[in-house]
C-alpha cells in the first residue's frame, strides 16, 4: 500500500504537459499498408519502392481464374469458371472461348510443349480432356470422384490427377489410359509438383500432408504441415520445395478403421500400374469446399533437397493459393482476401509486391521472359506483371486526424537507397473533413529538399501526404519515412459539471496517515466526458495520474466536485467562487487548485442560498498571451449552520405521569425530526402535534406515563433539514 501512495505521489510531481509542436510520423510497414499504392511495393521492414510494371491482360468474364498455362507460341490458356470454361489470349491481346463444359469449373491446366495439347480438368464430378491447338477437344480420362484439384505432366507425357473427396492420385497415360497412383487416406490430395527425377509430390487435407512418390511409387511422408489444407507446391531452382498450407486444424471423430495402417512399398500384384495406401493422421476434420470460405492463416515451408524444413512466411490472416518465383529467385505468394501478391525475401522479410482488383490471387505462371501471368478470382481476370519496373509509382498516406485545428510546419523524409535529387517528390492537402475527397485543398507543389519543407497547404484539422517515385537516373527511387510537423490551436478548457456535495461530507485523494474517517458516498459528474468531446492521441510521457477522491464523514465541512477536460492535454488549475442568491459579485474562495474538487469550512458561509462558480485555466501549459479558461456553474445550494432553537420546554406532573411540552423553531430551514431522552436512555422518536415535521416553527407535546417517584431528566433534540441539532433539558419530580 505505502509504495502505491509513493509511486501516485510521485506521478503527481510530473511535469505539466504543454500544447507545443507535434509530429505525425509514418515508418513501418503497418503505418504505409494504411494507405493507397499505385505503381509501388511495400517492404515489410517499413520501405516503399518502385513495383514491377503492372497490366490487365484480359477480361475472360470469369467469377473464378483456377488456372494459367503458356504454349510454346506464347498464347495463354485460362481456365476457370462458372461455367466452367477456357479462353486462350493471343500474344496480341485477342482472346477466344476455345473450352466450355457442363461443370462449374476447369480446376487445373496443363500443356504439352511439343504437340502443344492443352489438358484440363473440369470440377465436380468433372473430366480429364485434351484439346489440341486446333481447338478439338476429346474426352482423355473419366476418374469418376467428385472433385479433380490439380494437373501436372511428366517429361515422358504422363499425367497425374490430384482429386477429392477420397484423396487419390490418378495416373494417366499418353493414350488416356488412367490408373491408381496413390490412395492417401485424406479426404483430398490437393496439389501436385513434379522434380528432375521424377518424384511426384503431393499437398493433402485436412491434415496438411507433403508426401513424395518415387516412379515406382514408393511413398514417404516429407513434412506434416502445421496448418490443414495444403494448397500449392513449387520447387525452384536450387531444388528446394515451397509449400503453402491453409486453415487451422480441428478436431475430429477417428479415422475408421477401414483406413489401412502402413504405407506398402510395393504395389500389390494384382494391380497394374502403382497404387500405393497412404495412412492419414487421425484426428483433423476435413475442410468445406470452396477453399475462399477456409479461415485459418497461412504457412509457408521451404523444404530443402534433404528434406530439412523451414517456415519462411506466415499469417494469421492471409490466405496462400498459389506459387511461384521471380528473376531473383524470391518465392512469390498469391493470397486472398485481399488479392495481394508478395515476394518473400527472407524467413524475416517479405515485399507486398501488388495489391490486385480480385480477391484472391489464385493463379501464377512465370514465362520464360520472367514475366508473371496473375490470375485472379472475384472477379476472375488475367494480368501480368514485371519483369521491368514501373515508370512512375504514386503513394498516398493515410488521413492524419489532428484532433483540433492546426498550424503545419515542415515535412521531411527520408530513404534507405540515396535516391538521385528530384527522384522522390512529396505533396500535401489538407482540409477539415475526414474524407479527403470533400471539399480539401489540391495537392500542393512538390516538396524537393528531403530534410524539410514548410507545408504550403492551409491550417486544417487534417492532413495528408503524396509521395511519387521517378527514377532520375540507374538508381531505384524509395522512401522509408515521411514526418509531418504541425502545432495544434489553444483551445479553451471545459468545466463540464459543478457538483456540490450534501452537507457534511468532505474530500481528500489519499487517506490522511492516523486519522480515521467514516466513508461517504460522493456524488459524481458523469464518466466519459462531455458530449462531443474529440478522441485523443495516446497519453504522453509525463501525463498526469488523477487518483479518484474519497468521500469521508466531516460535519464541519461542505465540498463541490467537478470534472473538466482539455482538448490539447495541458495542465489545469482552478478556481473556486460564490455568489449568494439574488448577488452579482462573485468573490474568490480559493485558487490555484489542482484537483478537481474543493473541501471549505462549513461556517465559512453565512447561512442561505448560494452558487458556485468553477473557472480552469490552461496558463500552467501556455505563455500568458495564449492561455486560456473556461467555467461553469453549480446548481443552487443552501447553507444553513445554525442549529433549530428549543423554547417553553416545560414538564407538567400529573399523578405518577408528565406531559412535555415545547416549541421548535429554526431561522432558515425547516425542521426534520425530533426526539427524547429520559433519564439517559436511548433516544425516542416524537412528532409534532400537527403530524408532519416541515415548518421552521413547531410545537411538541408528549406524555411520559408509569415513571417511578423521584426526580427525572428529560432531554429533547430537534434536527432541521441540514442535520443541525438544538436540544434543551428540564428536570422535574414525581411524587
Amino acid at each position: 500500500m505505502r509504495k502505491t501512495l509513493l509511486l501516485i505521489v510521485a506521478a503527481l510531481a510530473l511535469p505539466a504537459l504543454a500544447e507545443t509542436t507535434r509530429f505525425w510520423r509514418q515508418a513501418s510497414f503497418a503505418d504505409f499498408e494504411k494507405g493507397t499504392a499505385r505503381g509501388v511495393s511495400l517492404r515489410s521492414d517499413g520501405e516503399i519502392v518502385l513495383a514491377p510494371r503492372y497490366r490487365d491482360l484480359a477480361d475472360p468474364n470469369l467469377e473464378f481464374v483456377w488456372a494459367v498455362a503458356e504454349d510454346k507460341q506464347g498464347n495463354l490458356y485460362v481456365g476457370g469458371g462458372t461455367p466452367a470454361k477456357v479462353v486462350r489470349v493471343a500474344p496480341s491481346g485477342e482472346t477466344k472461348v476455345v473450352f466450355e463444359a457442363k461443370e462449374l469449373e476447369v480446376h487445373a491446366l496443363a500443356v504439352d510443349p511439343k504437340s502443344g495439347t492443352l489438358y484440363l480438368a473440369t470440377s465436380p464430378d468433372g473430366n480429364v480432356y485434351a484439346l489440341t491447338p486446333g481447338g478439338e477437344a476429346r474426352l482423355l480420362f473419366e476418374p469418376k470422384t467428385k472433385y479433380l484439384w490439380d494437373l501436372v505432366r511428366a517429361a515422358d507425357g504422363t499425367l497425374y490427377l490430384a482429386t477429392g473427396d477420397k484423396g487419390e492420385v490418378y495416373r494417366i497415360t499418353p493414350d488416356g489410359k488412367g490408373e491408381l497412383f496413390l490412395s492417401s487416406g485424406e479426404t483430398h490430395a490437393r496439389s501436385l509438383a513434379l522434380d528432375t527425377q521424377g518424384n511426384l509430390y503431393v499437398g493433402t487435407e485436412p491434415n496438411g500432408l507433403v508426401l513424395r512418390l518415387s516412379p515406382k511409387g514408393e511413398a514417404f511422408v516429407l513434412y506434416e504441415m502445421p496448418r490443414k489444407e495444403v494448397t500449392a507446391l513449387r520447387f525452384d531452382s536450387s531444388g528446394n520445395l515451397y509449400a503453402a498450407a491453409i486453415g487451422q486444424k480441428t478436431k475430429a471423430l477417428p479415422l475408421p478403421p477401414s483406413v489401412p495402417s502402413s504405407v506398402p512399398t510395393q504395389p500389390p500384384p494384382q494391380q497394374p500400374g502403382a497404387t500405393v495406401v497412404v495412412t492419414a493422421t487421425a484426428g483433423v476434420a476435413p475442410t468445406p469446399r470452396l477453399p475462399f470460405l477456409v479461415g485459418g492463416g497461412t504457412d509457408v515451408y521451404r523444404i530443402a533437397p534433404d528434406g530439412y524444413p523451414e517456415r519462411v512466411w506466415t499469417s494469421a490472416t492471409e490466405l496462400a493459393y498459389a506459387l511461384s518465383f521471380d528473376l531473383q529467385g524470391r518465392v512469390l505468394i498469391g493470397t486472398g482476401n485481399e488479392g495481394k501478391l508478395l515476394a518473400v525475401d527472407s524467413p524475416t522479410l517479405f515485399t507486398e509486391v501488388v495489391k490486385t482488383p480480385g480477391q484472391q490471387i489464385t493463379a501464377l505462371l512465370r514465362s520464360s521472359t520472367g514475366r508473371i501471368y496473375v490470375g485472379t478470382a472475384n472477379p476472375g481476370k488475367l494480368a501480368a506483371i514485371g519483369p521491368e519496373l514501373e515508370a512512375e509509382g504514386t503513394f498516398e498516406s493515410d488521413v492524419f486526424d489532428a484532433n483540433l485545428f492546426s498550424q503545419w510546419g515542415r515535412i521531411s523524409w527520408q530513404s534507405r537507397s540515396n535516391p538521385a535529387a528530384g527522384s522522390v517528390q512529396l505533396f500535401t492537402r489538407s482540409g477539415n473533413t475526414s474524407d479527403p475527397q470533400k471539399n480539401w485543398s489540391p495537392w500542393s507543389e512538390a516538396y524537393a529538399d528531403s530534410q524539410g519543407t514548410l507545408i504550403a497547404s492551409p491550417p486544417a484539422r487534417f492532413i495528408q501526404w503524396k509521395a511519387v517515385l521517378k527514377p532520375a537516373d540507374s538508381r531505384t527511387p524509395s522512401l522509408s519515412a515521411v514526418s509531418v510537423a504541425y502545432l495544434r490551436r489553444n483551445v479553451a478548457p471545459v468545466v463540464e459539471t459543478v457538483i456540490v456535495q450534501a452537507p457534511g461530507i468532505g474530500i481528500r485523494s489519499l487517506p490522511a496517515v492516523g486519522k480515521e474517517s467514516e466513508p461517504a458516498q460522493l456524488e459524481l459528474p458523469p464518466t466519459g466526458g462531455r458530449q462531443g468531446t474529440l478522441p485523443q492521441p495516446p497519453p504522453q510521457a509525463g501525463q498526469r495520474i488523477e487518483p479518484p477522491p474519497q468521500g469521508v464523514t466531516d460535519p464541519a465541512t461542505r465540498s463541490v466536485i467537478w470534472s473538466a477536460s482539455d482538448d490539447n492535454d495541458d495542465a489545469l488549475v482552478y478556481s473556486v467562487y460564490y455568489r449568494g442568491e439574488n448577488e452579482t459579485r462573485w468573490n474568490l474562495m480559493k485558487d490555484n487548485l489542482k484537483d478537481k474538487y474543493y473541501t471549505w469550512e462549513a461556517a465559512t458561509l453565512p447561512d442561505g442560498a448560494y452558487v458556485l462558480k468553477v473557472v480552469a485555466s490552461d496558463a500552467p501549459s501556455n505563455p500568458a498571451d495564449r492561455a486560456r479558461t473556461g467555467e461553469n456553474l453549480s446548481d443552487r445550494f443552501e447553507v444553513d449552520n445554525t442549529p433549530p432553537h428549543i423554547e417553553a420546554l416545560a414538564a407538567t406532573a400529573r399523578s405518577r405521569s408528565v406531559e412535555v411540552s415545547f416549541v421548535a423553531r429554526d431561522t432558515y430551514s425547516p425542521l426534520k425530526k425530533a426526539e427524547y431522552s429520559l433519564d439517559a436512555g436511548e433516544w425516542k422518536m416524537i412528532f409534532p402535534t400537527e403530524g408532519t415535521t416541515d415548518a421552521r416553527e413547531q410545537r411538541f407535546s408528549f406524555t411520559l406515563s408509569a415513571l417511578e417517584p423521584g426526580e427525572h431528566t428529560v432531554v429533547v433534540r430537534v434536527y432541521d433539514q441540514f442535520a443541525n441539532p438544538g436540544l434543551a433539558k428540564t428536570t422535574f419530580t414525581v411524587k
